[in-house]
């Protein structure tokens, strides 16, 4: 799940996106363990709750791209193939990526203008092209100035993980969303995983009982990347690794088993969170190991930031879920994946099932075949619907594409989309809350709650078929 986005050094962020307040060398304040602000006041009038919002139906949906490198460039060519759709611009700091995306949409049949190289390129573009939607495939510490710019503009946001990197980003996204009536949207991709979905659909119909407790997680080592020096993702990630000690990205692992666990939406929300991290060696150990002494990498303090986070959040309901970050070390990829309840368990890496009267034993996880049998008693009908096109157009398995066929489809269609901004400034809270938690020792931190009590009216996510 490695977003790959518009990639540059700092100097180049300022020359395209002039005025930005954040940069790689000034991270927003709670980047850099400085209290933020961590509630708001009461919603302004006119302003309207998003929680279950439904924009207007769009018979075409004209969509654009602030960053098309290898995440937003997938992002514009499976787009291109959805029915009802239009590109109309394109909007990357690079001239080749911004072609490149261009090329592979006018083979589809689209037409969309090209904007690079100009400080106000992607501002210019949504002038110019008034999109529906703009899909935000950019560094981390842009996402807020894009998404914010972007419904500003008249358009929904769909904004790569993390949604923001500080809790005043976060509020600001909220706070515009619900004055412009514009969705913006964090794309989780991993709530359209087959496995992800199934266990939602086992949930909701209530075969593992009351939930008590989850286990997520994104651990993938990405060392490599660090070979990305001028361009690519690799290039401004590597300062957040130096600067920044928390858990940087929860949102793969957190996301499913906060939807199956109804959190923000109607029945339980996010409380709290205690948060410590490790000490900082691989990168350190890397950059010495790969790169001259004089090299760039070889200058940052990476022991500022430790190789594996554990943070534990505790809920409204006094249900508890593990969230653990690891781009560093040398395991195995996983995303845990698990969800526990009063009758049984559901996990990933490997897949297995333990259920009261269900499995032949909840001693030991389900064999491959027992799981299969399960699992297509309990396929989720989104993912029999569409899960075998997702498959053949790829990404991550189809679930990028499943993610996308949604998101037209909801716009489409006039009705909700299946995660609400509330959900992606909770899921991407835990980074900034994290890093708090960590420098105080583990002291608990308060979640804001960015719903302003209309969680408890929120509806769950259904069984979408």
């Amino acid at each position: 799940m490695n977003a790959q986005h518009l990639t540059t050094p700092r100097r180049d962020f300022i020359k395209l996106f002039g005025g930005l307040t954040v940069g790689l060398s000034a991270l927003p304040a709670q980047a850099q363990n400085r209290p933020a602000a961590s509630s708001a006041a009461a919603r302004p009038a006119g302003a309207r709750y998003m929680g279950d919002f439904a924009a207007p139906k769009l018979e075409t949906v004209k969509c654009a791209f602030i960053g098309v490198g290898a995440r937003g460039s997938g992002h514009c060519s499976q787009i291109a193939t959805i029915e009802g759709t239009r590109i109309v611009g394109i909007a990357d700091l690079y001239e080749d990526n911004a072609k490149r995306a261009q090329e592979g949409a006018k083979k589809c049949g689209h037409d969309p203008k090209n904007y690079s190289g100009d400080p106000n390129a992607w501002r210019t573009m949504l002038a110019e092209t008034k999109p529906d939607a703009v899909f935000i495939s950019t560094p981390w510490e842009l996402h807020a100035e894009h998404a914010i710019g972007s419904m500003q503009a008249g358009a929904h946001a769909f904004v790569e993980i993390p949604l923001a990197v500080s809790l005043d980003e976060l509020w600001t996204i909220i706070n515009t969303s619900e004055k412009t009536g514009r969705h913006c949207m964090l794309m989780e991709n991993v709530n359209y995983g087959r496995e992800e979905l199934l266990y939602l659909n086992m949930v909701r119909q209530g075969v593992i009982g009351e939930l008590l407790h989850a286990e997520a997680a994104y651990i993938h080592e990405l060392r490599g990347q660090m070979n990305q020096v001028d361009r690519g993702t690799g290039s401004w990630r590597t300062y957040h690794y130096a600067r920044r000690n928390g858990n940087l990205y929860p949102c793969h692992g957190l996301g499913p088993v906060a939807q199956c666990m109804n959190l923000a939406r109607g029945e339980d929300t996010f409380r709290r969170l205690v948060s410590f991290s490790s000490p900082g060696r691989g990168r350190t150990l890397f950059a010495k190991q790969k790169f001259p002494p004089d090299h760039k990498w070889n200058k940052l303090d990476f022991a500022a930031g430790g190789d594996i986070n554990t943070s534990i959040i505790k809920t409204h309901l006094g249900r508890t879920v593990l969230v653990q970050w690891d781009e560093t070390s040398p395991r195995p990829y996983t995303r845990h994946n698990l969800i526990q309840g009063t009758k049984g368990t559901l996990k990933g890496f490997p897949n297995g099932m333990a259920i009261e009267g269900v499995t032949k034993s909840f001693h030991n996880w389900t064999t491959t075949e027992e799981y299969n049998e399960i699992a297509a008693k309990y396929e989720h009908p989104l993912f029999k619907r569409v899960g075998e096109l997702a498959k053949k157009m790829g990404g991550h398995g189809g679930m990028d594409f499943l993610m996308l066929f949604r998101i037209i489809e909801c716009l489409r269609t006039g009705t909700p989309l299946d995660q609400n901004v509330y959900e992606g400034a909770f899921w991407s809270s835990v980074g900034p809350l994290s890093e708090h938690s960590v420098k105080a020792d583990g002291a608990p931190q308060d979640f804001p709650d960015f719903t302003r009590g209309e969680w408890k009216n929120t509806r769950p996510l259904g069984v979408v078929a």
